[in-house]
């Protein structure tokens, strides 16, 4: 008897919607049908069928607005007194026309559990099929249709209530998946930042090192220059093909290639290095070494384009900490450790990353230098100092 089997958690937003939830409502009417039958059939005098009819009319529009207006926000004491209304309607025209008109306490019973709240409606079903009991003792064999109309009352109130939580936990619903999928753009947003800032920054600086460079041997060495631009190409052909891959979502860096690309851009700044050999990661998840590969490119570019470094040691050994066996990445120099006292985009995204693969990232100035160390956790057994 409500009009909300309609577009579930949905309100009526256009003309459209509103017709057809006015026509959905106003099926359930046709249980009216005994009430109009005693004004056409009932013997009632002209003056009472007019008054009846004005009653039946004043009743029906007091519970479409009611039901139609489910769900807006009304404050429940304004509510309450509708359905008094409503109430005090039933028992007028039941106590003066008759027993028929003990059908409309059903649809009182019915707006109760449509438009309060189940905390409230619980209390209102019971009350309205409590006053439909005392007007069918009141009314002329009215115990022979309260048979036929409590269970009705009872069960379609409460019915009417889990329809409303219905509603309530698909609007909930919708809104939640909006929220995530509002999170889940965000997240895929950082995530292009952090990439484009780390694959750009290292690329970039690469190239205007080598830019540089090729610069000042071009006068009297354009062979060597030659060669720069030759690096200069390739490297900006690989941070194409990067980019493309972290748009994509498929790129995962590797250590040993970002290992031989260290030593590459420290090489082309002038700064001396000492990286490891070809690391040993067995027992490295896939999203651990992604974590480091990450960490060492970010590290090595802030060495070259802040630290005004001569010297870079980078590191890499397998540990057993407190909490498993870790593979941890250090790499220090021995330069001004840059401009600037907050830490920057780089090493926040960083701290985003290691996190997200249960690993730790601390970074901060020696007495002379910088150092960075990150630590991912690994599945396989752990040498205590040993290099990777």
């Amino acid at each position: 008897m409500s009009g909300v089997g309609f577009g579930i958690g949905q309100r009526p937003v256009n003309r459209r919607q509103r017709v057809v939830k006015s026509l959905w409502t106003g099926i359930w009417l046709v249980y009216l049908g005994a009430p109009v039958s005693d004004l056409l059939h009932g013997g009632h005098s002209t003056g009472v069928r007019i008054l009846g009819w004005l009653g039946l009319a004043a009743f029906v529009a007091w519970y479409m607005v009611l039901v139609f207006r489910t769900g807006r926000g009304e404050r429940n004491g304004l509510v309450l007194g509708s359905l008094g209304v409503l109430a005090a309607q039933s028992a007028l025209l039941a106590l003066t026309l008759g027993r028929e008109w003990l059908v409309l306490f059903v649809y009182v019973s019915i707006a109760s559990g449509a438009a309060l709240p189940l905390r409230m409606a619980r209390w209102t079903i019971p009350g309205a099929c409590a006053l439909l009991t005392a007007v069918a003792s009141a009314v002329p064999d009215g115990h022979s249709y309260l048979a036929g109309l409590l269970i009705p009352a009872l069960l379609g109130g409460f019915a009417m209530t889990g329809v409303r939580e219905l509603v309530r936990t698909t609007i909930a619903l919708r809104e939640a998946r909006a929220t995530v999928a509002q999170l889940a753009a965000n997240e895929e947003r950082l995530r292009l930042a952090r990439d484009l800032h780390d694959l750009l920054g290292h690329s970039l600086s690469l190239i205007t090192l080598k830019s540089e460079l090729a610069g000042r041997m071009l006068p009297g060495r354009p062979d060597e220059a030659a060669q720069q631009v030759a690096d200069i190409e390739q490297v900006s052909r690989q941070a194409l093909v990067d980019v493309r891959e972290a748009v994509t979502g498929y790129r995962r860096p590797r250590l040993h290639a970002e290992l031989a690309g260290a030593r590459v851009a420290l090489t082309a700044a002038g700064v001396s290095a000492a990286l490891p050999g070809e690391p040993d990661l067995d027992g490295v998840p896939e999203e651990s070494e992604s974590a480091l590969a990450w960490a060492l490119r970010e590290a090595v570019t802030n060495v070259v384009r802040h630290s005004g470094a001569r010297r870079c040691t980078v590191e890499l050994l397998r540990r057993q900490t407190l909490d498993g066996p870790v593979l941890e990445l250090t790499v220090e120099d021995n330069g001004s450790g840059g401009a600037g006292t907050g830490q920057g985009n780089g090493l926040a995204g960083l701290t985003e990353r290691l996190t997200k693969a249960g690993g730790t990232l601390e970074a901060g100035p020696l007495k002379s230098g910088f150092r960075l160390v990150a630590r991912v956790p690994t599945a396989g057994p752990a040498d205590v100092g040993s290099p990777a």
